[in-house]
Order: C-alpha cells, then structure tokens, then sequence
C-alpha cells in the first residue's frame, strides 16, 4: 500500500487542512471534499474546477482509492447487480447492488477481505481472512457501483464479507463520509452495520449514540446450538450479548434488528422460534429471518417455504415484529463470499461440525 495519504478516506475539514499544507485555500478542501464524496471522481484530473496546478501536485502527494471491476452479474429478474472488485494491491472483495420497485437503491458493501469469524454456513469465511478495508475503500464500493450502474444510492448496508466491527475505527469513519452532506447524503436510519455479536465494540457504540441501525446475527436461541454456527459466541455468552444490545437500545433509542438465518433441520423448528421470542421479550427488537442462500461444498439445506412461514408465525406469536428477507440473487451466487470464490478456485470446503453434519 502507498504511504501517500489516500483522499477517500479523509473527511472534509481533513481535506481542507492537506490543501492547506500545500498552500491553497482552505475552501479548496470543501470543492475537493465534493469531488471525492460527493460525486466519486474516479481521478484527480476530473475535478476540474480545481486550478491545474493542485490537480497536478494532488496527484503526486496523494491517492485516490479507486477500486476495479474484475466481475459482475446480474439477476434474471433485474433486481440484484453482484461485483467483484479489485483493491489496488489486487486482493478482492464482493459488493451487491440491490433496486427495489420502490426506487430505492441499497448498497451491501464489505469491510474486510475475507472473515475471521468462521461461521459455518458462510462462504466468506472460507478462505480466512485477508486483512481489514480503509475507510476508502469501503466507500468506494458505494461510487464504484454507481459509477457502473448510473443510479444514486439511497440506502447502505454493512453486510458484505467480512466483520464490521472487528473494523470498528474504518467502518465508522465509512459510515460518518457516507453520510456527510458534501458526500451522498445518506440519512443515518438507512444505513445498517451488521455483526456477529462483538460485545465491547456494541457498547462502544451505544456509548457513542451513533444513529445507524445495528444488525445482530444471532442465528440460534440458546448457547450450545449458536456456538456450533458462530463460533466467535464461546467468547461472548447470549446473555452478555443481549444486555450489550438492550443497553444500545436504550442509549441510541433505536430498536436493535436480530438476523437469523434458516438452516432446515438445525435451527428452523416451531420450538426454535418459541424458545427465540422467551430469550428477546422485552427487548426492543425486530427479527429478520434469512432462509440460507446454497453454498456449494457446505452441507446445509435451505427450508422449504411452509417451514419458514411456521417459524415467522411462531415468532408473531410471541409478540416479535418479524420480517422474512426477500430472496434476491440466488442464480448469481449473491450469498457473501460465493462470488469470490467461484472466482479462486481450488480452496478446499471449511468442515462444520460432525454434531450438525449428522443431523443433516
């Protein structure tokens, strides 16, 4: 990676100091804050009412972050644009774009190259991880999807490969340009961080009141069957994990949202979803349930439709505001990690427990 500051990942009054040291205007930061946040230029020389001179000396003091397309597919239907992208130094990371009927326009964007969380229904963790995104390049994955598809996004998730919080100071500096008025402007209530359940890194953020909406992969509704899916959850018990989401909730006053994916046979029962709404009552919360995309080489089955809306009733029952995920992208492998994969062949398929593999 270059030791020139990468401007991507610079925040406006940051960007108005650097100009500053090269002896410009200071209100030359906030035009150029517009250029890189704003409208995504993909190079120095598009910025074009900044004085030559600066363009020049910016391109040779500093970067621009401008991640390449290497892949991309899109559904049948229209609805989901899948890419793969280059970083500068080559390693590769997966972004979806999402159109709704609606207009809206969501991003799912990752912030690492690969996963440590190893989770055994998840094809990103398949290969490890690599190493952590910059701010930059999280954000990049927003323009350069636009810069493809010539649509404005209106909504952005943190759900791609890797986890969020174990890139907390990135993601979060992701988040604040993001949002940022000279950038796209994107309201914090439509933008989601997901994770697996970091309980420092979620009362870090209840501390700091952030405005997003936090999305908790839970995935199970006790200990023992979690801890076989996400094994990062030996660490951090559900009953340290849910007072760290109550106290988010109640610090912030937004209501946590609970992902859980729907593998048959494991954790799909009607008595799954009644022992789920006993552990999250009282809690402000909201549950989407996921049925889990194929990964070719693990040895799940994704449910069939009667016992997902059992499970969804169960939890309504219980008295939880409950959402099933619209299916989106399975014939484009849009599952987090599928498409990087397909791309790398030869890894060899992560083994999950022998307990789960028999139940099968």
């Amino acid at each position: 990676m270059s030791d020139r500051p990468d401007l991507r990942g610079l925040l406006q009054d940051e960007l108005e100091s650097w100009v500053a040291e090269l002896g410009e205007m200071r209100y030359r930061g906030r035009q150029l804050a517009r250029w890189v946040h704003g409208r995504g230029a993909r190079d120095f020389q598009a910025m074009t009412d900044l004085p030559a001179d600066l363009r020049r000396r910016l391109a040779e003091t500093s970067r621009l972050t401008t991640l390449r397309v290497v892949r991309s597919t899109t559904s049948a239907d229209g609805s989901t644009t899948k890419f793969l992208l280059a970083c500068p130094e080559g390693s590769t990371v997966e972004s979806v774009w999402m159109r709704y009927a609606d207009g809206r326009r969501s991003a799912c964007v990752s912030t690492q190259v690969g996963c440590a969380m190893a989770c055994t229904f998840c094809a990103t963790g398949l290969a490890g991880l690599g190493r952590n995104l910059t701010a930059g390049e999280i954000t990049d994955q927003v323009h350069a999807m636009q810069h493809e598809t010539g649509e404005r996004v209106t909504h952005v998730v943190f759900m791609g490969m890797g986890e969020p919080l174990a890139n907390l100071e990135a993601t979060l500096r992701a988040v604040r340009l993001l949002n940022a008025p000279y950038g796209l402007g994107v309201g914090m209530r439509r933008i989601t961080v997901s994770t697996v359940g970091l309980v420092p890194q979620i009362l870090r953020l209840a501390e700091l009141r952030v405005g997003f909406t936090l999305a908790v992969s839970l995935h199970a509704p006790d200990d023992e069957l979690r801890q076989s899916l996400v094994p990062i959850a030996a660490r951090y018990p559900l009953d340290e994990l849910l007072r760290a989401c109550t106290r988010y909730a109640q610090r912030t006053g937004r209501r946590v949202t609970f992902e859980y994916v729907l593998l048959e046979g494991v954790n799909d029962e009607v008595h799954h979803a009644r022992r789920l709404g006993k552990l999250l009552r009282g809690l402000r919360a909201h549950v989407n349930l996921i049925p889990w995309n194929p990964v070719p080489g693990l040895p799940y089955r994704r449910p069939q439709p009667d016992r997902v809306r059992r499970f969804a009733a169960a939890l309504r029952e219980a008295g939880l505001p409950t959402t099933v995920r619209v299916e989106r992208g399975v014939d484009i492998l849009a599952a987090c990690g599928q498409l990087r994969e397909a791309h790398t062949p030869g890894r060899t398929p992560r083994r999950v427990p022998a307990s789960l593999a028999a139940a099968r």
